[in-house]
């Protein structure tokens, strides 16, 4: 019996063979045709944001995930299957995050270059046996980014070597925003009392954020990279006791998932629950105009609002 993906796979192939009149979707130009930008395919919203920031007006990108949509609910569309097939360059985030990219692209049959943005990023490790390959929200230190960054700067080139130029003057003009977006979460984080400097999220998703910038993590609602696990009830037990016991400001909810368990953990801990509007963005960017609709403005809002939560009203 076939998986739910692989159903949709044979779906979404069928309507691409039809609508490209059962012949297959044929590549209309090659990346060196000076009239043709490079098609490229961005799993993620964060990699397709990097992407346009590198390729500017010289790549067309082709997102496959919505904003605030969870990375681990993907299902291919015809629209997605077309779009890798005629594609040049697929970027990837990488570190098991896409687990549904192999059996997509085989079915699309693309026949490009797969970018693997997380090629030289120091990855933090799993704790469980379904997390072997270690933490994927990697972009969540603006350090690893300018790595991320770097890589498809050089794969862009690699496939339209005539706008390499290009790619290197983008790429080096996002990494100065890079720095500076690292320059000022660092001094607002500094602005939190350090024995404030605790965090509890929806899920474990922010390591490399407390890593590079010296918070405490104390517990996830969500034990796990995967939004898809569960907590159990002795879990949510002893997480309301560590809140109680390690005294946590507040809980941190994420735009891309309902905020009912962490409304229901603060309520029992008697603590403040950060969610609505003020939501931190975890696993993927916002909507356009929203505080998260590109990676800088993620990483600022989340900033913010995290010292606006933690630093409480006497600091």
């Amino acid at each position: 019996m076939l998986s739910p993906l692989a159903r949709t796979l044979s779906s979404a192939v069928l309507l691409v063979l039809l609508a490209a009149g059962c012949g297959g979707a044929d590549k209309a130009s090659s990346p060196s045709d000076p009239a043709e930008p490079l098609k490229v395919v961005a799993t993620t919203t964060q990699v397709a944001d990097f992407a346009r920031n590198v390729g500017g007006d010289r790549v067309l990108v082709h997102q496959l995930l919505r904003p605030n949509v969870d990375p681990h609910d993907y299902e291919p569309s015809p629209a997605d299957m077309r779009a890798i097939a005629e594609a040049d360059v697929l970027v990837k985030n990488g570190v098991g995050l896409e687990k549904w990219l192999d059996e997509t692209i085989s079915a699309a049959g693309f026949d490009g270059t797969v970018v693997d943005a997380s090629r030289g990023v120091p990855i933090r490790k799993g704790d469980e046996e379904e997390e072997a390959e270690g933490d994927p929200h990697i972009w969540h230190n603006p350090l690893n980014v300018k790595t991320m960054v770097a890589t498809i700067e050089k794969a862009f080139a690699a496939a339209q070597p005539r706008d390499s130029a290009v790619y290197q003057a983008n790429r080096a003009a996002y990494d100065a925003k890079l720095d500076a977006l690292d320059a000022d979460i660092t001094r607002k984080i500094e602005s939190i009392p350090p024995d404030r400097r605790k965090l509890v999220t929806n899920h474990d998703a922010f390591g490399y954020f407390l890593d590079r910038y010296k918070l405490t993590f104390v517990g996830s609602i969500i034990p796990s990279f995967d939004t898809s696990a569960e907590l159990s009830a002795k879990q949510v037990s002893d997480l309301v006791a560590k809140i109680k016991a390690t005294g946590v400001p507040a809980v941190f909810s994420e735009a891309s998932l309902p905020p009912k368990t962490a409304e229901a953990i603060g309520r029992e801990a008697g603590v403040t629950v950060v969610a609505g509007e003020d939501a931190l963005y975890g696993d993927s960017l916002g909507p356009e105009g929203s505080p998260g609709a590109t990676y800088l403005e993620m990483e600022e809002h989340n900033a913010d609002t995290i010292v606006n939560a933690l630093r409480g009203t006497d600091a």
